[in-house]
C-alpha cells in the first residue's frame, strides 16, 4: 500500500477524481494532481497542462517535476519523456485506458499496488498507436 505520494493523472476537462483520463499525457486537457497520505486521498488538485512549444515533450515533464509530483500513471508514453521523467525522479505506471477509465480508478489501483512500473522498452516508437 501507498503511504505517501503526489501522483498526477493526465485528465480530460473538468479534472478531479470523477474525471475520465486523458490518453495522450502530453495533449491532455490537464493532469488532476492527487495528495496521497495513509492509503487514502488527502487533496485533489487540477492544474492546466503546459503548451509543448520549445522543449516539446519535455515541457509536461519539467511542469510536473515543479508541481512536486512523485509518479503518473499512463497509458502510453514515448522514450523521450519517460527517459526525463527517470531522470526528474518521477515514477511512470502503466494503467489499461479500457479497464481503468477515472481518475479515481487509477488513485484507487496505485494505492492498492496494482499498476506496472514502464521499461523503456515498453515505451511508444514513433507516434503510433502503443496504447
Amino acid at each position: 500500500m501507498i503511504d505517501s505520494l503526489r501522483l498526477a493523472v493526465p485528465s480530460n476537462q473538468p479534472g478531479g477524481l470523477e474525471a475520465a483520463r486523458s490518453d495522450h499525457f502530453g495533449h491532455c486537457d490537464l493532469f488532476t494532481i492527487v495528495d496521497i497520505s495513509q492509503g487514502t486521498v488527502a487533496a485533489v488538485t487540477c492544474v492546466e497542462n503546459q503548451e509543448h512549444g520549445a522543449g516539446g515533450c519535455m515541457v509536461p515533464v519539467q511542469f510536473l517535476r515543479a508541481q512536486g509530483v512523485g509518479a503518473i500513471v499512463v497509458s502510453g508514453i514515448g522514450a523521450r519523456p519517460l527517459q526525463g521523467f527517470g531522470e526528474m525522479g518521477i515514477k511512470v505506471y502503466f494503467a489499461d485506458r479500457n479497464r481503468v477509465q477515472s481518475v479515481g480508478e487509477v488513485v484507487d489501483g496505485m494505492v492498492a499496488g496494482q499498476f506496472p512500473e514502464i521499461r523503456p522498452d515498453q515505451a511508444c516508437q514513433g507516434h503510433g498507436n502503443c496504447h
